[in-house]
């Protein structure tokens, strides 16, 4: 991975693609099948799980969580503590209690489109779309689709108005 710099902490599967001028910060995790555009920042403790594709342009703040099956487009901003989910019904065994296995659930990844940027400690929910360049507040909840350019905040999160490619309310 010419010019890319990997934090000697970081665990990058040698099965993940980095592009170049990406920077990798102590104690990520980058899962097998991943995929980095250029000139991206991974902050400290960020974990990519498996599959996921990122963009380039990317800032991925401290303690971010993107669970498999999500995709975040160019540009985009995680904030510090967010969290990408991919599972509507989380448990660790099945109803009979057994176990539960990749067989045993559907990935529902979420979807950050160009620009879009996410609060820090926000939680979005699986099969969200986040539209190109908008805005989520910090510790938002989404529990459904933001569309494009719009300011979203609260837990659920609610539209509150629109902002501009800057960030600032239009």
């Amino acid at each position: 991975m010419a010019d890319v710099f990997i934090h000697k902490t970081a665990e990058v599967s040698d099965k993940a693609r980095i592009g170049t001028g990406t920077v990798v910060w102590n104690n990520a995790q980058v899962r097998e099948g991943v995929v980095i555009g250029r000139d991206c920042i991974l902050g400290k403790n960020a974990y990519i799980d498996e599959g996921v594709r990122i963009g380039s342009r990317v800032k991925i703040g401290n303690n971010v969580s993107v669970f498999k099956g999500s995709v975040v487009h160019d540009c985009a901003f995680l904030g510090p503590h967010c969290c990408l989910t991919n599972d509507k019904y989380p448990r660790s065994v099945n109803p009979d209690g057994s176990p539960k296995s990749e067989k045993d659930w559907k990935v529902l990844g979420v979807t950050v489109k160009e620009g879009a940027s996410i609060g820090a400690g926000a939680i979005l929910l699986p099969g969200v779309t986040i539209g190109e360049w908008a805005m989520v507040g910090s510790g938002a909840v989404v529990t459904k689709d933001v569309p494009a350019f719009a300011l979203v905040y609260g837990n659920p999160a609610e539209v509150h108005g629109k902002v501009d490619k800057s960030g600032k309310k239009a």
